[in-house]
């Protein structure tokens, strides 16, 4: 098996690094169930002080972070108004529908992003139809190409969410992504909504753990679907303190991934065979099509699994790479020079 040198499939590969690992392993620790562990206890005040929220509760992941959200806030059968491209579609397999019993009915955003006029006419007030409850967002939206939503266009559509007596939710996964490439804080992005999460384990670098944020009632309620979904946990400081430290170390450095991002875009575009708009190219994800008919994604990222590049087939054509701290600027020649000999073969 070839080895892989160059691991572009997603952010989610990151590794903690050294200091990460010493914070981890140097991290007093108690139960995090009685509220007793140290290092649980600073992150939730941190994440809830960092997303203007009133509480926060740590999960193990963010697709939990969505289910307990849509938990909380809607009534079984009730209706979730999302994106078409939002993880909960895609990649919570059918969470939704399982444990909050909810609809989740997909609106055709520009590249992951919907209108307040979406919204206003998807909202359905019918006896016979899903009541409508929700509108959730995601920051930024991974499957359209890691899309920042502007904060103009989150507080349009929130309007109408209010004046429908709709509540809100944001999808954090790569918020912090959005925040460095933009300068907006990530209070402002997140006034809008009921409640929104922040992960750890994708561009910041953490092994484990997302916080789920909203008001100290929310916070009460989620905890107890924490418990009922098994996402309770004991001595988590061990994971606490890793994100912690992704706090302190690794949020500003989130914009050499967007550049390295763009050097790859940029690189891409140029070969034949290769079809995309660097333009398009906002924080750390670049989708490319592959505009040949004897080269499909499945083959192409294979081939260039044996040249110690991982990239992901995301259908046919379509292939997804990911840039984060484990790939440096030399790391995007060496992958460039790679997909130039797979496409010369």
């Amino acid at each position: 098996m070839t080895l892989i040198t160059i691991d572009l499939y997603s952010d989610t590969r990151t590794k903690p690094v050294p200091g990460m690992r010493r914070a981890m392993a140097e991290a007093e620790v108690d139960d995090e169930q009685a509220f007793l562990d140290p290092e649980v206890n600073a992150l939730c005040e941190e994440v809830a002080a960092l997303l203007g929220k009133e509480a926060a509760v740590f999960l193990p992941s963010g697709t939990m972070c969505n289910q307990i959200a849509f938990c909380v806030h809607c009534a079984r059968g009730e209706e979730v108004l999302l994106d078409r491209t939002a993880h909960p579609i895609h990649a919570e397999a059918g969470g939704p529908a399982a444990w909050a019993g909810v609809v989740l009915t997909p609106l055709d955003g520009a590249r992951g992003v919907f209108t307040a006029e979406q919204v206003a006419a998807r909202i359905r007030t019918n006896r016979h139809a899903p009541r409508t409850r929700l509108v959730s967002i995601e920051q930024t939206a991974n499957l359209a190409g890691g899309t920042i939503w502007p904060l103009a266009r989150i507080e349009e559509v929130a309007a109408v969410a209010r004046a429908h007596g709709l509540t809100l939710h944001m999808d954090g996964a790569r918020l912090m992504n959005a925040v460095v490439a933009t300068g907006v804080p990530a209070a402002a992005f997140c006034a809008p909504f009921d409640s929104c999460w922040l992960d750890f384990s994708k561009g910041l670098g953490a092994p484990v753990g997302a916080v789920l944020a909203g008001s100290r009632g929310f916070v009460e309620e989620a905890w107890r679907y924490k418990q009922m979904l098994g996402g309770a946990m004991r001595q988590a400081g061990v994971l606490a303190a890793a994100c912690r430290w992704a706090l302190r170390h690794h949020v500003e450095r989130l914009a050499d991934d967007h550049a390295n991002a763009r050097k790859l875009a940029a690189g891409l575009a140029e070969l034949p065979g290769i079809r995309l708009d660097p333009q398009e190219i906002e924080t750390n994800i670049v989708f490319v099509t592959i505009d040949r008919p004897d080269l499909d994604a499945p083959r192409f990222v294979a081939e260039l699994a044996q040249r110690g590049v991982r990239m992901g087939a995301m259908g046919p054509r379509r292939v997804r790479a990911v840039t984060h701290l484990g790939v440096d600027r030399a790391a995007i020649a060496r992958a460039l020079a790679a997909v130039r000999a797979v496409l010369e073969v």
